[in-house]
């Protein structure tokens, strides 16, 4: 019988990874994250289930999704250069984007089970050997749903098996069981870390940040080697009083921790406009290298190891 733990859905495997923790990796994408950052650069990941990409540019008119949709609420995007259509009536069966000629629709996410995955991942060995890399499990957010979490647990041991080196990217907004669990069976937290005041992060973020800041305060006690993540958002949380507190909650954790500052980016901005939503910063320019230096500097004058860049994520 099949269990949550058995299968997850999956949206990107990115091989030759750099950034997301040590040496050559791969970084494995799950579908499903409670959190709704205004400045999200992977929206398709927020929702559990596979979504549709919307590329109107490329319809051309041959009304295939018309003939094939079962729900009867597809429309050819040349129609309708909006890419909208009956959301409510829409069962994501995903026949209109497999039916498609021209792509103008496209799949985003599928399940895995733990040895399909597993099958992939292996086929980087001898790169994480060379490099002393690994796989490191991201999103949406690994530990943010029940069945993400109880899906990386199963992934994470069979890692271990492998000896693969093992690294979660997490808001870390899970139970302490759950952080628990993980801990001991993951070498690296890549953690963000976003705003300290939390009425502005349950605006920006939509959820508190007390369970994500005790969760880190937890792996600190338990001596887990963190690399924690500010992203640097201009006009949200790169104002003095954040980049100050900021610094003083990191400095008051058990251990030290490297800090790596993620400038804004517009990445993103496209993955909004093919999901058909909006998106919230699409006007915001990403902070000028100066700013960055500066709010660098900030940090690192309370004695933090400060380092910019250096993540595929935010």
């Amino acid at each position: 019988m099949q269990t949550e733990a058995d299968t997850a859905n999956i949206f990107n495997i990115q091989r030759f990874s750099v950034h997301d923790g040590p040496g050559i990796r791969t970084t494995v994408f799950m579908k499903g994250c409670p959190l709704s950052c205004w400045w999200c650069h992977n929206p398709e990941s927020r929702d559990g289930k596979p979504a549709i990409f919307m590329f109107p540019d490329r319809c051309i008119g041959c009304e295939t999704c018309l003939t094939v949709c079962p729900e009867n609420v597809a429309e050819p995007l040349d129609w309708n250069p909006a890419g909208r259509f009956d959301v409510d009536r829409c069962t994501m069966c995903q026949t209109c984007a497999d039916a498609c000629p021209a792509d103008a629709r496209s799949v985003v996410g599928k399940p895995y089970s733990v040895e399909e995955l597993m099958a992939e991942i292996d086929k980087d060995q001898v790169f994480y050997e060379q490099s002393g890399g690994g796989v490191t499990f991201s999103g949406g957010d690994p530990l943010g749903t029940r069945q993400n979490a109880a899906y990386l647990l199963s992934c994470l041991k069979a890692c271990e098996k492998r000896s693969y080196h093992r690294a979660v990217d997490t808001a870390g907004f899970a139970s302490r069981q759950t952080v628990r669990s993980v801990a001991p069976l993951t070498n690296l937290f890549l953690y963000d870390l976003k705003l300290i005041d939390d009425e502005k992060h349950r605006k920006y973020v939509g959820v508190s940040n007390q369970l994500i800041l005790d969760n880190l305060r937890l792996l600190s006690s338990l001596d887990a080697d963190v690399w924690i993540r500010v992203p640097l958002i201009p006009g949200i949380n790169d104002d003095d009083c954040n980049l100050d507190e900021t610094a003083a909650f990191v400095s008051s954790l058990d251990r030290s921790y490297p800090v790596y500052l993620l400038p804004y980016h517009r990445i993103g901005s496209d993955k909004h406009r093919h999901l058909n939503e909006e998106h919230a910063l699409q006007a915001l320019d990403p902070p000028s290298n100066e700013h960055v230096a500066r709010a660098a500097q900030r940090l690192r004058a309370r004695s933090l190891e400060v380092i910019v860049g250096g993540s595929n994520d935010e």
